[in-house]
């Protein structure tokens, strides 16, 4: 007896001193000023980097095939190598020195369109079989699926032009935010413009989803099913973490991580199950079929052949030369690029609780985008960086938006440029993994982008109507061009061949009239959603925001700078013209405990 009730006395001291604690949901649980712990930043930047990959793969895939490089496997993984770099200083950049916002700087998509529309050109049209042949004046087989490379004479000059182009085009991107030339063109572009433009470019980047996903249906859908659920489904629940410390012993903790960890988990898993497929042999091998890329063994040599250290530079293509055509393709993705990066600052504002981005808040993140895109130019990558929607996404999912993972989220791109055995690892990662990933990010950031019709008053039958007529015209217009090719003739080719790239653009069709009817279709600003005389008390800013202006400002920007001439011409800066954004910056709550919200 004296044995039974000595366990039954240790079984009610042992529960005792198991403790339960649960983590409070929180709006955020490391806002934007916030650093987590290292043993948590290391996962964090490894899950937000893991979403850029899918992005800056296809992108640099698409520069590939434009420049007919498609079956040289060394010109794709230093076009590659150099796109990390430039992903890496970007996104580091960004969230130190430009909107200062958690904001990941990818492949711009935005210039997928314009490089589609040059394959269209005879002049960018690659060699045939039997064109290759000639030139090699043999009939051997020089590349892998039965396939001649292409000369570098050939590729180079290609690459050499849209690099150029590239940096004029981001040389105008860099005026246009330091002059503050960004502000006087959001006096008319208003949330109507904004969903309407980014609307059409998320619905047309549905075709690089799914060409990721269609190399095996099944595994995309299982990764994004597991997000789903993971994120969605199971968003109110927390998971039990064992924990022990000196001071309480063992406990058990209540968090949420199967929630911040949700597109990681996902990935493993679509990874794991592509694996045990391609080792049962149900994925098909077929060398000429869009199965093999889901395959788990299809890219392994890669790791293998590729060296362990390469530093991008400049000019590693030859010196960069111009091309008007390209130049015009490349200015309509770096305005379509600003106006996605205005919507990505507002959207990612949103999802930090933090207020909206000031106007030389906004200025300095599209200057620094400027000279992104120039250096990208430089490096020869082909096209340009801009924020992802898809990170900002994740950040609602996560609830993690501090600006310390998105850093050593660039010094990781960074270290996988250099280190390209490393870096050669995200290119084994099945197509369909990816794809199933980019079933959940593009989704959330277009529901993002729709979010911004909540300034809009969609019981007007003249919003209603700009909107609709809008979206409508912007996917008629590229369809009747794409099947109509020779349906525009003024009489001179060029003019043809510009107005063609033009109207082949959705987000041009659709932006530019959504733009031009929302300002000369009568309508009150608090109609049209630009309204900037709404007041808020303070109780209610304090509910919204998590942080104030504060997270805009460069903390070692000497005020004396600030006051002195300079920042009236330099729109960068808080300068002494903005006295209602400091008045604002008084009034909102600049250190709130997570304890309280």
């Amino acid at each position: 007896m004296d044995g039974k009730e000595d366990k039954a006395v240790l079984k009610e001291e042992v529960e005792e001193s198991i403790e339960i604690e649960e983590e409070q949901r929180k709006r955020l649980i490391y806002r934007t000023g916030d650093l987590p712990p290292v043993r948590l930043l290391a996962l964090f930047t490894l899950q937000q980097g893991l979403l850029g990959v899918a992005g800056s793969l296809s992108v640099s895939i698409l520069v590939a095939e434009v420049i007919c490089a498609r079956d040289d496997q060394q010109i794709k993984t230093q076009i590659l190598s150099a796109t990390f770099f430039m992903i890496g200083i970007s996104t580091f950049c960004m969230s130190t020195f430009g909107i200062r916002l958690p904001i990941f700087q990818g492949a711009a998509s935005t210039y997928i369109i314009p490089l589609f529309a040059l394959t269209n050109l005879p002049e960018w049209k690659c060699p045939s079989h039997e064109d290759l042949v000639k030139i090699y004046n043999t009939s051997m087989t020089l590349a892998g699926k039965g396939t001649l490379a292409t000369p570098h004479d050939i590729i180079f000059p290609k690459l050499q032009l849209i690099s150029g182009s590239l940096m004029a085009a981001g040389g105008v991107h860099f005026l246009i935010g330091v002059t503050g030339l960004v502000g006087f063109l959001l006096k008319f572009i208003g949330p109507i413009t904004m969903v309407v433009a980014i609307t059409l470019v998320g619905l047309y980047v549905y075709k690089v989803a799914v060409r990721f996903c269609e190399t095996f249906w099944a595994v995309a859908i299982l990764t994004a099913a597991c997000g789903i659920v993971l994120s969605l489904y199971l968003a109110k629940t927390s998971t039990p973490i064992p924990a022990w410390n000196k001071k309480r012993g063992f406990y058990i903790k209540w968090y949420p991580l199967h929630q911040v960890f949700a597109i990681l988990i996902s990935v493993v898993i679509g990874w794991t199950v592509s694996a045990i497929l391609t080792h049962a042999d149900v994925i098909s091998s077929d060398q000429n079929g869009v199965g093999i890329y889901a395959r788990t063994d299809t890219h392994i040599d890669v790791i293998a052949s590729t060296d362990w250290f390469s530093l991008p530079y400049p000019g590693r293509f030859g010196f960069p030369s111009f091309h008007a055509g390209v130049f015009v393709s490349f200015m309509i993705a770096t305005l379509m690029s600003i106006l996605d990066s205005i919507c990505d600052y507002n959207a990612c504002a949103r999802m930090c609780y933090v207020p909206r981005p000031p106007d030389w808040a906004v200025n300095r993140g599209i200057a620094v985008e400027g000279i992104m895109s120039m250096l990208s130019g430089g490096m020869g990558v082909g096209h340009a960086t801009v924020s992802y929607g898809g990170n900002i996404g994740a950040i609602g999912l996560t609830r993690v938006a501090s600006r310390g993972v998105f850093q050593c989220v660039g010094l990781l791109y960074i270290v996988l440029a250099v280190t390209s055995k490393l870096g050669a690892i995200f290119v084994t990662i099945p197509h369909s993994v990816l794809g199933g990933c980019q079933i959940i990010t593009i989704g959330i950031f277009i529901g993002i982008v729709l979010s911004n019709l909540q300034y809009v008053d969609l019981s007007s039958t003249r919003n209603v109507a700009i909107i609709g007529i809008s979206l409508l015209l912007g996917l008629m217009v590229p369809h009747w061009v794409e099947t109509n090719p020779d349906g525009i003739k003024t009489g001179s080719e060029q003019v043809d061949r510009l107005l063609q790239i033009l109207a082949a653009n959705p987000s041009f069709v659709g932006g530019v009239l959504a733009c031009f009817l929302d300002n000369t279709v009568p309508g009150t600003p608090e109609e049209r959603g630009v309204s900037s005389n709404t007041k808020k008390d303070t109780t209610t800013v304090l509910e919204e925001f998590e942080e104030g202006l504060e997270v805009y400002r460069l903390p070692w920007v000497p005020e004396f700078i600030q006051k002195s001439w300079l920042a009236r011409f330099i729109q960068i800066i808080p300068g002494p013209s903005q006295e209602d954004a400091k008045k604002e910056d008084q009034v909102l709550p600049h250190h709130i405990d997570l304890k309280d919200t």
